[in-house]
């Protein structure tokens, strides 16, 4: 017989993965520890006009399929109105099956907006406008959309430069959802560029109030903005990077790799590795000081197509998965910071699913026991948040390390419609557990298993992140509910 699409019991496989879900994964409430959503738009609390601009400005999974099915870039980020845009998307949507871009479409439709109509070229005008007539309710804003999906926390994804003015603002008027910030120095160690590296330090030493001429002064400025950060609520580092930086370096390499490329010049690259390997473990040894959580990921190659880079910028779709060595540095950067007990709370995410048991091996290398799962393998990230690279990563860490102490998934995302991914992931997870039972790999206790699902999907991360510590000092609203007046 077959099942209709996406109904209740979409991925779920069998009555003990229904069970699992419905009664343990479905209700657990939302820790989203990793994302890009701009904190300009919580703080004012934005009321988005139509579904185009909420659901296709800035997601470069949707331009990237759209492209592929020969839609022209007017369409997909140039001057063409919103409705053209929205039409193409929708001419696209029937094209993208067995992506994942077609499931989270229509999870999107259904439990934001109630609409179990599959979107295509002749839908798409009725699921527009039936769109936009809620988009323009109060039920509608962004803080009410995060309220609808049970989000309690957001961690947005900003530099060491930013005001956190935002993030100021929301806290002096909570609205039952933690919006806090995440320390992503990025742009600090990458002086490849020489002229947008100098630029980034004249910006970075402004917001710290230091005149960046020395790598020591380079430290104090982090280390201004790192303490700057960890006043508003922040408690989680980010680095996005192609591999982990340990090589062998001298102070004094450092020292006159930095005066070097702040005098113009640019550097070597044994001494570009050399001032990245020295910063990053300055940078995880400042996480350490403040109890945060680090997170490190690695493995995309970025920005592949030099002429539409030029065209539209970085963060427009034209990224892939890279094949760069991660094993040897990633060890010994990370034993260098527990051999001096320095070590942080550490999360490791990977694109290449090449690295997998790597990954999944590697962690087990520094836990300690003075944390449960200290350090993790983050879940399945950009190219692989889908069905088979969540499975494979779940997989691969309940062989090789404990799967009971993940602290399960995240966004990742610009767009305020993509919490679904959190149900996505929750369903694969059942249904994985579910399938083991069924087969006699797992015994039938739901206490034990309903216990580990739950700590998955919320328990795990509340307990690891420790957000509770830096709760809004002012009280939620009582009703649990926000409603812009």
């Amino acid at each position: 017989m077959k099942k209709p699409f996406l109904n209740d019991d979409f991925l779920l496989q069998t009555e003990t993965a229904q069970h699992l879900y419905h009664e343990f994964a479905k209700q657990m409430p939302i820790i989203d520890y990793h994302c890009h959503l701009p904190p300009d738009q919580i703080s004012e609390d934005r009321q988005f006009e139509n579904v185009t601009q909420i659901w296709l400005y800035g997601d470069h999974y949707k331009w990237r399929a759209m492209r592929t099915n020969g839609v022209d870039e007017r369409f997909v980020t140039g001057d063409a109105s919103d409705w053209e845009k929205f039409e193409k998307w929708a001419e696209t949507v029937p094209q993208t099956v067995r992506n994942p871009l077609y499931h989270w479409t229509h999870l999107e439709l259904q439990r934001y907006f109630g609409i179990t109509e599959v979107l295509n070229k002749d839908s798409a005008r009725r699921i527009y406008e039936a769109c936009n007539e809620k988009l323009r309710t109060p039920e509608y804003s962004v803080k009410n959309l995060l309220l609808k999906m049970q989000v309690k926390v957001v961690c947005t994804t900003d530099d060491p430069a930013d005001s956190l003015e935002y993030h100021q603002a929301i806290a002096a008027q909570p609205f039952g959802v933690q919006i806090l910030p995440t320390f992503r120095p990025d742009k600090a160690m990458s002086p490849e560029d020489v002229t947008a590296y100098n630029s980034y330090l004249d910006k970075l030493g402004a917001a710290a109030d230091i005149t960046i001429a020395t790598y020591d002064d380079l430290l104090e400025a982090l280390r201004r903005r790192h303490d700057f950060f960890h006043a508003q609520g922040c408690r989680l580092s980010d680095h996005g990077l192609e591999r982990l930086y340990a090589s062998d370096y001298s102070a004094e390499q450092v020292a006159n790799a930095f005066a070097q490329v702040r005098g113009g010049q640019k550097l070597s690259l044994e001494d570009t590795e050399a001032l990245k390997s020295e910063l990053l473990l300055e940078l995880a040894r400042m996480d350490h000081a403040r109890g945060w959580t680090q997170q490190f990921h690695v493995g995309a190659l970025r920005n592949n197509n030099a002429r539409m880079l030029r065209q539209l910028g970085p963060d427009t779709g034209w990224d892939s998965i890279g094949d760069f060595p991660q094993g040897r540095a990633l060890s010994t950067f990370l034993d260098r910071l527990d051999s001096s007990d320095q070590l942080a709370k550490t999360i490791l995410y990977n694109l290449n699913p090449a690295d997998n048991e790597l990954m999944a091996t590697m962690i087990g290398n520094f836990q300690d026991g003075t944390v449960a799962g200290k350090v993790q393998w983050g879940s399945g990230w950009w190219f692989l948040d889908q069905k088979d690279g969540m499975e494979k990563q779940i997989n691969a860490l309940s062989n090789m390390g404990l799967i009971s102490q993940f602290v399960g998934m995240l966004t990742d995302s610009r767009s305020f419609l993509s919490y679904p991914r959190h149900e996505y992931f929750r369903r694969v997870l059942c249904n994985l557990f579910g399938n083991d039972v069924e087969n006699g790999e797992l015994p039938d206790d739901m206490e034990l298993l309903g216990g580990i699902i739950s700590n998955i999907c919320y328990y795990n991360a509340k307990q690891y992140f420790g957000f509770d510590a830096v709760a809004q000092a002012a009280p939620a609203p009582t009703s649990g509910e926000y409603m812009k007046v």
